[in-house]
């Protein structure tokens, strides 16, 4: 494929700046409900008789974002970072995951531009819930709340009624590098 005038060329000469201005990353996560577990979504502790079983805390959203976040910089995903083999991850608030990928993310010289994420799950409901979600979440990423997308669905047919899924993506825009 030939270039024609109109397309821009992609600057790669050595001292050139050859990361792209934007990048998007996509992750996905899930757990199924298991007693005597506290539940916890978006680092927010949620009232429910289930909670999400997992080598952490099982927190789907937060588990989502960080592999969204590693995703935009190409990165290995959680599960390389952070096995489930490994003792010292057990129990760990998820939160934890999420600050390092948003480290990697500002390491590859980029920051968190808006985060949208779509929680499936029968119960509990999380329109209650959403906007203490939304603030936790904004604060771990250090965003202001309305760069935040959050939305709840049920698993309707899916036959998932045990277990929550999240979704999420977020676009990552390159720092200025002007002195």
């Amino acid at each position: 494929m030939s270039k024609t005038k109109n397309q821009p060329r992609r600057k790669t000469e050595k001292g050139r700046n050859s990361k792209p201005l934007t990048r998007i990353g996509y992750g996905w996560d899930s757990h199924e409900f298991e007693t005597s577990i506290p539940l916890k979504l978006g680092g927010v502790s949620l009232p429910h008789s289930h909670g999400l079983g997992g080598h952490s805390d099982g927190d789907v959203l937060l588990h989502a974002l960080t592999d969204a976040l590693l995703g935009a910089i190409a990165a290995p995903d959680i599960g390389s970072l952070f096995p489930s083999s490994d003792p010292r991850w057990k129990g760990t608030d998820s939160s934890v995951f999420l600050r390092e990928a948003l480290k990697r993310v500002r390491a590859a010289g980029y920051a968190v531009s808006s985060v949208d994420a779509t929680l499936i799950l029968l119960a509990p409901r999380i329109g209650p819930h959403a906007e203490k979600i939304r603030q936790r979440v904004a604060e771990l990423l250090d965003l202001p709340p309305d760069r935040i997308g959050l939305k709840a669905k049920t698993p309707e047919g899916l036959k998932t009624d045990n277990a929550a899924i999240a979704h999420a993506v977020v676009l990552i825009e390159r720092r200025s590098t002007a002195a």
